[in-house]
């Protein structure tokens, strides 16, 4: 921080000393000369000598140039102390006309801290030559101006000054002008152009001058522009006709609008004094009426008809004037030569304007008459017309014709002709008359219609939404009219004993072929349909043409598992592999088939989840079970395996199966062991479960609020039932076929079943319930004596359990409804019109079912069951409840407090047994080691 302040310090004593010294400053002057356009570093004056200084010490006397302006003219030499020009001067550019030009500059010599001032005075020279603003000028003199005219001729412009500057003019040698300046009171010289001699512009219509300005430096400079005089046209001469009489012989046929000759006058004079229009002179009506004659380019052309008979010869007077009105006359002699001017006549005086196709030859069709109005030649007319019609010409009484039929008619070939009668006379040259006559055919229904092709392929995907578009067949009827308008239908016929309308129909006006129903590939593959085109005719014609439909085949059934087939009874197949078997021994084979076709039905084999994985392979086309790898003592005797069978189909579909191997060499053993084996508890179960209770409860909460409302509507039924029995009893005379019934069944049919299924391989116990099925009928007279508590005592019997009880038959006429088949609940659309209990009796006798159901599960008083060669276990309770004809609609319950699950019969579905065992851990502990 100390040096910035030191120099600070420093700076702040010179900047007062310099201060203190401007009071003794003297400013004195230098004045030198020099020209303008001196080269760049051109001496200007020695100003180290002016100075008195020696020349090397200007810079460290610190002299310097300290004027400020726009451009730096001058510089100082610090090694000769000479003052320089510092570029190219130009006078004109600083000083412009002025007649002094000065550039002043200021010296400085800082060690004295003096002021010098320098004036440079520039001193023009000759580098401009004079000027013209326009290089050319034009000047119009009238050929009629006297001698001694003057007229102003463009000034030039000098930018130099004194001598240098503008000092005179000069004109180029002519026979016509001279030059004359005048000098105006700035000193300004005016040139002006005098006319000395007479001037004719028909003898030379420009003269060419040159004017050139010279100023007085040396060298001398000059400028030069050049001057045009237009002469300007006075009326000084006559137009004249190139011929005295014009004669001209034109046809008497010739059309109006044609020209016959032009007539030419010329004037030598120019613009308006020579421009020449023409007229006729002493014009006679007849004349105006027959020619007309073109005022500017003196064309006459036929106004109206000539005609030989009238006249032969014109004579017309014309003539021909200029601007100012100078005229010159002439005459035109018109000869008209006679010719056939007169073409036939043809009149028709009777026509048929349509025919029918089936028209027999010789058929007549027009009479016309024909006349010329010439005579001689001229007058003789023939007919005709073209031959490749099918008609003719036939020459009757005098100059009668008449137009028949030649050759058969065809309307669908030609539907109308335009007859062209062409007549002709003999004159040189001959002239014709062309008369048009049109004619319809009319047509009869002589052609059946035609389809496009001879026969149609379509082809349309299975599963196609009904009134699907398949295919617009189109047929074509040459005819016209109702004759034309085809009505399409399809020939009756029966496809696997339906009706062919009951599968496909067809647009009658469009013939668009509509899919009546939705086509299933697996049924059938093809139809052979027979479509009719008929039109509208009288008589109707027909034709048929052949159609192939094919069905595509789509990817809609998913394969189906032939063996390992799942058992009925909820049990689980096994299979047996020895635990010495070697890589690749071959376990048992997955059999699937597709009832798609190509693509879609080749199927593929995987493993998609296995117990113990890495044990067991399966062939990807084969469906072959083999083992992967020797069995070690380790594995489990039980192995799962879950097998997908997959089609190639888009989307693809699939099936699962599920496989139980039991690895032992002995097979007395593996039932020992199968019965042993308990599933360990999965936690993801445990949960499932959990979400399971839930929905029950959820679901019953439901249940309950329907049933209530259910009864408060039976109760109002059977409140107005009551009234209208107590109103009259006419239904009581009625026969029983009056009424809906089944097998004369009146009474509402009420079943209710339950199973309970336990299997050695499950951890829990299953209880599966469907949900009860009515099949309401009316009540019988007899019925309705019943009372209710009878009927309450034979129920609750049942539930106990009582065998020697025969159950009733159950009614054949009940029916499934959507929500009554066969699935799990997740995936059944509750049917909204079903029945659910309809009394406090129904619901009590359902609640009593599953408690006793769950304690005898509970007990562990199932019997074991199942098929041969299966370690399943079912039982039923009471065999009164029996579900051979109730639908399987049972959903998973979890009973708390217990391992006892409801489950659902879908279970079994799937090829997966019921889980086995009892409610009670401790007690089916017991049974097993009993």
């Amino acid at each position: 921080m100390a040096a910035p302040y030191g120099s600070d310090r420093r700076g702040l004593i010179w900047i007062c000393i310099f201060l203190g010294s401007l009071c003794d400053i003297r400013a004195e002057q230098i004045r030198y000369s020099v020209p303008e356009e001196l080269e760049r570093g051109s001496v200007v004056g020695n100003l180290a000598a002016d100075l008195g200084l020696e020349p090397g010490k200007l810079a460290e006397r610190g002299v310097r140039i300290v004027s400020r302006g726009k451009t730096q003219l001058f510089a100082l030499n610090p090694r000769s102390g000479s003052l320089m020009t510092a570029g190219r001067i130009d006078r004109e550019g600083l000083c412009d006309r002025s007649p002094k030009c000065t550039a002043n500059l200021e010296i400085l010599l800082e060690d004295k801290v003096r002021i010098l001032a320098v004036e440079v005075e520039i001193v023009d020279v000759n580098d401009n030559a004079p000027s013209f603003g326009a290089q050319q000028r034009e000047i119009k003199v009238a050929e009629s101006e006297i001698p001694g005219t003057r007229f102003p001729l463009p000034e030039a412009f000098d930018p130099d000054i004194g001598v240098n500057a503008l000092q005179g003019y000069q004109l180029s040698s002519n026979d016509h002008f001279s030059l004359d300046v005048q000098s105006g009171p700035d000193g300004i010289k005016y040139p002006e152009l005098v006319l000395e001699n007479a001037l004719d512009r028909e003898e030379e219509a420009v003269h060419h001058l040159v004017l050139t300005a010279f100023d007085g430096g040396d060298p001398v400079r000059s400028g030069t522009a050049t001057i045009q005089v237009t002469l300007v046209d006075t009326n000084d001469n006559a137009p004249v006709f190139t011929q005295p009489e014009y004669h001209v012989s034109v046809k008497e046929n010739l059309p109006v609008g044609t020209r016959l000759l032009t007539i030419k006058a010329t004037d030598p004079d120019e613009g308006a004094n020579g421009e020449v229009t023409y007229s006729f002179r002493n014009v006679r009506e007849k004349i105006s009426q027959l020619f007309q004659l073109n005022s500017l380019t003196g064309d006459i052309t036929v106004l109206g008809e000539l005609d030989y008979e009238d006249s032969g010869f014109y004579d017309v007077d014309v003539e021909a004037h200029d601007g100012p009105g100078l005229r010159a006359r002439s005459k035109v002699l018109v000869t008209v030569l006679d010719v056939n001017d007169n073409a036939p006549e043809v009149t028709v005086t009777s026509l048929t304007s349509s025919i029918q196709e089936a028209s027999s030859p010789g058929t007549v069709i027009a009479l016309f008459n024909v006349h010329d109005s010439d005579s001689g030649e001229n007058g003789l007319v023939t007919c005709s017309i073209p031959d490749n019609l099918p008609f003719k010409l036939e020459k009757t009484y005098g100059n009668y014709h008449r137009l028949l039929i030649h050759r058969t008619l065809d309307r669908e070939e030609v539907s109308d002709y335009n007859i062209t009668i062409t007549a002709t006379d003999q004159g040189t040259p001959p002239l014709s008359t062309e008369t048009y006559i049109s004619l319809q055919v009319v047509d009869i229904n002589d052609n059946p219609p035609t389809f496009t092709h001879a026969s149609y392929s379509a082809y349309i995907p299975e599963n196609n939404p009904r009134g699907a578009s398949i295919l617009s067949i189109t047929a074509q009827d040459p005819d016209s009219g109702e004759n034309a308008q085809v009505i399409y239908s399809l020939s009756e016929d029966t496809i696997q004993g339906a009706p062919l309308s009951s599968y496909v129909s067809i647009n009658s006006n469009t013939g668009v072929l509509y899919a009546l129903r939705s086509f299933d590939y697996e049924q059938f593959q093809d139809l052979k349909l027979l479509v009719t085109a008929r039109d509208g005719g009288t008589p109707p014609l027909s034709s048929n043409v052949s159609l192939s439909l094919f069905v595509l085949d789509q990817n809609d059934n998913t394969p189906e598992i032939l063996y390992p087939t799942i058992p009925t009874d909820g049990s689980t197949g096994v299979e047996l592999t020895p635990r010495s078997a070697e890589p690749g021994y071959l376990v048992t084979k997955v059999v699937a088939v597709d009832k798609d076709s190509g693509q879609n039905a080749w199927l593929s084999y995987r493993l998609l989840k296995a117990s113990e994985p890495g044990l067991f392979s399966v062939g990807l086309h084969t469906g072959e079970v083999r083992t992967a790898r020797a069995l070690l003592d380790r594995d489990a005797l039980k192995q799962n395996l879950v097998v997908t069978v997959q089609d190639h189909g888009q989307p693809p579909l699939s099936a699962t199966v599920t496989l139980t191997i039991a690895v032992s060499d002995n097979i007395p053993d593996i039932l020992a062991d199968l019965v042993n084996i308990n599933a360990p508890i999965d936690q993801e179960d445990s949960d499932i479960t959990l979400y399971l209770v839930v929905a029950v409860a959820v679901v019953s909460c439901v249940f309950l609020a329907f049933v209530i409302v259910l009864l408060i509507h039976r109760l109002r039924r059977w409140h107005s039932t009551r009234l209208l029995q107590a109103a009259g009893n006419g239904l009581s005379s009625l026969p029983a076929s009056h009424f809906v019934g089944v097998d004369g069944v009146h009474a509402f049919l009420q079943t209710y079943s339950h199973e309970v299924s336990l299997t050695a391989d499950s951890g829990k116990s299953h209880l599966i319930f469907p949900q009860p099925n009515y099949a309401d009928t009316l009540i019988s007279q007899e019925s309705c004596g019943k009372s209710d508590p009878l009927l309450v005592s034979q129920d609750l019997l049942e539930i106990k359990g009582d065998s020697s009880l025969q159950q009733a038959p159950p009614n054949t006429d009940w029916r499934f409804s959507q929500a009554q088949r066969p699935g799990t609940s997740g995936s059944q659309n509750g049917d909204e019109t079903g029945t659910w209990p309809n009394n406090q009796f129904d619901t009590e006798m359902l609640q009593a079912m599953i408690l006793a159901s769950a304690s005898e599960a509970a007990d562990g008083s199932s019997t074991l069951g199942g098929g041969a060669g299966t370690m399943g276990l079912s039982a039923r309770y009471g065999p009164q409840f029996t579900l051979q004809h109730v639908p399987d609609y049972r959903q998973n319950v979890y009973i708390p407090g217990s391992n006892a699950t409801l489950t659902n019969a879908a279970g079994k579905r799937d090829g997966k047994a019921p889980a086995g065992g009892n409610g009670n851990k401790k007690k089916s502990g017991k049974k097993e080691k009993k």
